[in-house]
């Protein structure tokens, strides 16, 4: 009992130093590995690459990556239903939209929970209304990541570098860990008993199995989007789900070490595992997709987020007349069928 008693505060330092020890691993690594990977880089071949890019492949591009942005403003009417609340769609999207491209640019905790608190505050809703959405939302886009990364890995379509310790057997004993996290989420939705759960002083009211397939079905698509868009930059001769595979490794990488944008990040890794591609046309598509994935939502987001902001007050009293009408009309048609019985 006391060993038992003395292991746990134990445990909880080791978890608590983790991983900012970890995260500044990262961070002093990245920036060391990327100076490698770029230092003997041909950036005259970096130019031609970039100026060879046809019209239409910047056209699709931006079309892939707006397409995305339009998937993960999805995940939010997957809260909206789950949690009730009434606000109209045409909020939502835009609302989301915003705070993914700040979540992308900036960090999770400026764009991601911040900002989405202020604006959906704004529009009306109350604290632990989009605290549900929001843990929705989180919820769906690393369900998919489970799906998709742990078949990619399992599969073991992933080339990894001989120096990597993880190791091609590793990484697919990770993807298995992970789909069968995945399937467990699902049984979990579809036949548990027990319905909310408490995590770390938070309540998780497991939504039902249709929901949660509809998560999967969302999350794992814009997976899907945007290695799209990071495939139809590369080079011909790199196979999709080997682009899959790197993004998705690439998107852990960041998210753990907790620089905004993954700057570097997703730079490191793709000239890592890519080392038989053209270093030029990888470091092209990567400035590409920079520009199209981060870059043009940003700034669409920029001139949407202050359109809100000038338009907020004026779309909560809409949102409250919407509200309040039903109950206004309800009143009316109730005393007309009272008034013949009195």
């Amino acid at each position: 009992m006391s060993g038992s008693a003395a292991s746990a505060p134990l445990f909880q330092r080791l978890q608590r130093w983790a991983k900012p020890v970890l995260t500044l691993a990262l961070l002093i690594a990245i920036p060391i590995l990327l100076y490698l990977q770029l230092r003997d880089t041909d950036w005259q071949e970096v130019g031609e690459s970039l100026r060879g890019y046809p019209l239409w492949v910047l056209g699709l591009g931006a079309v892939l990556a707006l397409a995305s942005y339009l998937n993960y403003s999805c995940y939010d009417l997957l809260g909206r239903h789950y949690t009730g609340h009434t606000l109209p769609v045409r909020q939502v999207l835009p609302l989301v939209f915003v705070c993914y491209a700040f979540n992308l640019n900036l960090n999770a905790l400026v764009g991601g929970i911040a900002l989405r608190f202020r604006l959906y505050s704004r529009l009306g809703l109350d604290v632990p209304t989009i605290t549900k959405v929001f843990s929705l939302s989180v919820i769906t886009n690393w369900l998919g990541y489970l799906w998709l990364g742990g078949i990619i890995f399992a599969l073991g379509v992933v080339p990894l570098p001989a120096s990597w310790e993880i190791g091609s057997n590793g990484l697919r004993l990770i993807g298995v860990v992970m789909v069968i996290v995945a399937l467990c989420y699902l049984a979990a939705c579809a036949f548990s008993r027990k319905r909310k759960w408490h995590v770390r002083r938070h309540t998780i009211e497991l939504p039902g199995w249709r929901l949660a397939l509809f998560q999967a079905l969302l999350g794992a698509f814009n997976w899907l989007l945007m290695a799209s868009l990071m495939w139809l930059l590369l080079p011909e001769d790199v196979a999709y789900p080997t682009v899959l595979g790197i993004l998705l490794i690439s998107s852990i990488a960041g998210a753990v070490a907790h620089i905004p944008a993954g700057l570097g990040v997703l730079e490191t890794i793709f000239l890592a595992l890519l080392q038989e591609v053209p270093k030029g046309g990888v470091i092209a598509a990567l400035i590409a997709y920079r520009a199209l994935y981060y870059l043009l939502p940003l700034s669409i987001a920029l001139v949407t987020y202050l359109i809100m902001e000038k338009r907020a007050k004026a779309m909560r009293e809409s949102n409250t007349e919407a509200h309040t009408e039903p109950r206004e009309q309800q009143e009316p048609a109730q005393a007309d069928c009272r008034a013949p019985g009195r």
